[in-house]
């Protein structure tokens, strides 16, 4: 029985089989090329770099796909709800003063005729311990009298500045270069809330040569005084009131307060905001005030999409401007437009009596009338006539604004127009 070939337990370690291991023979070692680990290595790193652009690829389309996603769920037309909506309870006040403007150059009250010019100036005059005599008549030109003007915003505190207007009620040229003395403004409640002083700002200007020719830019006789009033007393508000808040649209509008209500809940949860009507929306809040005044703050910034305005006409009867919404609609109907134009001219005729007949000459009216009529235009509009078509048929027939106005609201009274007519 012979014996088997002792055989080593790692051959490989040896010989360098197909597993990969290293050879330990020397010189069969240096015999071979290094290929196989240098192809390995640059495999490696191909992948590793195909791995980290397609790790790039994907980060992009995600915020690709994240970006389209924002932009497809924000509204096509999206408005703030600040300005949209005027939160209950916070409102401007209106104030009103009377005062004394002086330092005018001579363009002031002729107190012959404004004799309260005069009697305004002598009572400011005795609060300075000066007596101006009874039978004392001052004829000033450098002094008017005027109504000061000034709306208190909301949250306004004693301290803070607010501009001012003011107005000539006397028959002043001018209140250029006038100095307001100090007159308090008072509100409806007669309450004293700010008081005014300044430099009057006038935004006119006035021109008069010797020959009595005037020429005049604007109007002279008022002007504003910016921050030209110290706030005295501030209006309470019940903004800080616990309970429901009332936000009021600027624009009355079913579709948009149900819409200020479906995005205030939708971010808040369901019953925080609920549509009155079509002019408010009821909003719950905190009870702190300064937690609300966030919170309302956070709400105000909300993107809604108001409803589409209502089909109108705006007519200024006195400009003649027309303005036409864009969903404005005709329905069928045919327009004749002409105009009748009446010319009357006078010829007089000189008559002229026979010679030793004892006549006058004499000057006889000769008038001559004539009517004529323009040649009519007539055009038809199709059912569900769009703003574009409305325009372009009046421009091709040459109306003009007037024109435009009878034709408007002849088509409002034949029923083919189908909107509000509003004249203003």
């Amino acid at each position: 029985m012979k014996a088997r070939p002792k055989t080593e337990p790692f051959p490989h370690a040896r010989t360098g089989g197909s597993r990969g291991g290293a050879s330990t023979d020397p010189a069969r070692a240096a015999s071979q090329p290094m290929r196989a680990p240098v192809e390995r290595d640059v495999g490696a790193a191909r992948r590793a770099e195909v791995r980290e652009a397609l790790s790039r690829w994907r980060s992009a389309t995600v915020g690709m796909l994240a970006c389209l996603m924002v932009a497809l769920a924000a509204p096509a037309h999206a408005d703030k709800i600040r300005d949209l909506v005027s939160v209950g309870g916070v409102r401007s006040n209106q104030l009103i003063g009377y005062g004394l403007v002086v330092g005018l150059d001579g363009s002031g009250d002729q107190t012959t005729q404004t004799p309260f010019t005069t009697q305004s100036l002598e009572n400011m005059l005795q609060q300075f311990g000066i007596t101006v005599p009874a039978n004392a008549r001052p004829q000033l030109k450098n002094a008017a009298a005027v109504i000061i003007t000034a709306d208190l915003p909301p949250f306004a505190k004693p301290g803070q500045n607010i501009d001012v207007t003011v107005a000539s009620i006397g028959n002043a040229k001018s209140l250029r270069g006038g100095q307001l003395l100090m007159s308090p403004l008072r509100g409806a409640d007669g309450n004293v809330y700010a008081i005014a002083q300044g430099s009057v700002v006038i935004g006119g200007a006035s021109a008069q040569g010797k020959s009595g020719s005037s020429v005049q830019i604007n109007s002279t006789d008022s002007g504003r005084i910016p921050n030209g009033a110290s706030v005295e007393r501030s209006v309470p508000s019940s903004f800080g009131n616990s309970g429901n808040m009332m936000l009021n649209l600027d624009t009355p509008d079913f579709t948009t307060a149900a819409r200020i209500a479906q995005a205030v809940n939708h971010v808040y949860g369901a019953g925080t905001a609920t549509a009155v009507d079509g002019g408010s929306v009821s909003v719950r809040g905190p009870q702190d005030a300064s937690q609300k005044v966030a919170w309302l703050g956070a709400i105000q910034s909300l993107d809604v999409d108001p409803g589409s305005p209502p089909a109108r006409v705006v007519i200024n009867s006195r400009t003649g401007t027309v303005v036409i919404g864009s969903d404005v609609r005709v329905s069928a109907a045919a327009v004749a437009h002409g105009g009748i134009e009446v010319t009357i001219s006078e010829q007089p005729l000189v008559s002229q009596p026979g010679p030793f007949s004892g006549g006058k000459t004499a000057v006889v009216p000769s008038s001559n009338v004539q009517i004529s009529e323009g040649s009519g235009h007539m055009f038809k509009f199709g059912p569900g006539v769009s703003l574009d078509t409305i325009v372009r048929a009046v421009n091709q027939v040459g109306a003009a604004p007037s024109d435009l106005i009878s034709i408007l609201q002849a088509l409002k009274q034949a029923g083919a127009l189908h909107a509000e007519l509003v004249v203003i």
